[in-house]
């Protein structure tokens, strides 16, 4: 089975032969030993750490379709590289383009990716205050804001109405956290221990739907809920949306509670907060452990992993623009 890895030391990454050569930098006397990675077991890089590469490495990693993703000193997502596209699929981007253009449909695509996302989000409040959390207020305000889902005529309204869910979701951490102080979303930078887990949790997340796209034949920078903008790739912001509350919120929650993560996994800087080395390594071990855990899907029979979830989602809206489904739903957790 095809993995993620995370380099997260200084070093120098090359091609050795058909496989995958990682020399850390030397810190002490004793040199540390090189580590060799296959390529056939690699779904992704992700470079959290200062990576010395060649252009016979990238185009290496092309021909085996890896993807890489890098990350600045302060764990935020900056850009990826992608191989040279290998699913195209003309019909299909244009068909998504037109979707994009026709109002109406553009607004029933955006407007079931936040019926989606608002559920999972409401699946999370109702799921703690099942456990004694005192949200019963807020879940009564979510699902308020939820009936009127019908009610935006465009983008910037919905887009308004799903702000005012995340808003609300958000002024919950303070009840569902222990041990953590709270004070809302910040993102940069971040401005305690929740928003550092937020802004590195996201990005991974992101980075997550990237790669399911990459592996569908859409294209990524056509959205529907987001703008497509220039230098992002918008539509995996759309697919994120669905699946933060189930994949980052819900580890970010248990991380904490658990007291998985500690102050010591924290460092601060110019009163900004961000995960220390051993912060992210705790943080993304639990992640890949998630992504690999299975659940037995509804409508396959078969257990299906969380990773291949969010590749069903872009395959079920694929097939939507194709004509092939009559309309497209966004995922919505039934546990």
């Amino acid at each position: 089975m095809k993995r993620a890895y995370y380099l997260f030391n200084p070093g120098r990454l090359r091609r050795k032969d058909h496989t995958l050569l990682f020399e850390a930098q030397p810190e002490g006397v004793e040199p540390p030993r090189p580590r060799y990675v296959p390529v056939a077991g690699i779904s992704a890089l992700y470079l959290l750490g200062s990576v010395d590469a060649n252009s016979a490495l990238f185009n290496f990693l092309g021909q085996q379709r890896i993807p890489v993703h890098f990350f600045d000193y302060y764990h935020h997502y900056t850009g990826s590289f992608s191989p040279r596209e290998y699913l195209l699929a003309g019909d299909l981007l244009i068909k998504q383009a037109r979707a994009y253009d026709a109002a109406p449909q553009r607004l029933r695509i955006a407007r079931a990716i936040v019926e989606g996302a608002s559920f999972n989000l409401l699946k999370n409040l109702r799921y703690y205050h099942s456990r004694g959390k005192p949200l019963v207020e807020q879940v009564g305000q979510l699902e308020q804001l939820r009936a009127g889902l019908e009610a935006p005529r465009n983008i910037p309204e919905l887009m308004g109405l799903e702000g005012n869910c995340r808003q609300l979701y958000y002024d919950c951490f303070g009840h569902i956290v222990e041990g953590y102080a709270w004070e809302g979303r910040r993102k940069r930078p971040p401005g305690n221990e929740l928003n550092a887990l937020m802004s590195f949790g996201n990005a991974l997340c992101y980075t997550l739907c990237l790669d399911a796209i990459y592996n569908s034949q859409l294209n990524p920078t056509i959205s529907y809920l987001h703008e497509p903008g220039v230098r992002r790739y918008s539509l995996a912001l759309d697919m994120a949306e669905v699946f933060k509350p189930i994949l980052v919120d819900r580890l970010l929650f248990r991380l904490c509670n658990r007291r998985e993560l500690r102050p010591q996994h924290f460092d601060w800087v110019d009163g900004a907060c961000f995960l220390s080395e051993a912060g992210r390594k705790v943080f993304v071990q639990n992640w890949e452990t998630r992504l690999q855990q299975t659940i037995a899907h509804r409508q396959l029979k078969r257990p299906v992993s969380y990773r291949h979830l969010v590749r069903l989602e872009c395959y079920k809206l694929a097939k939507y623009l194709l004509g092939m489904e009559p309309e497209y739903t966004a995922f919505r957790a039934w546990w």
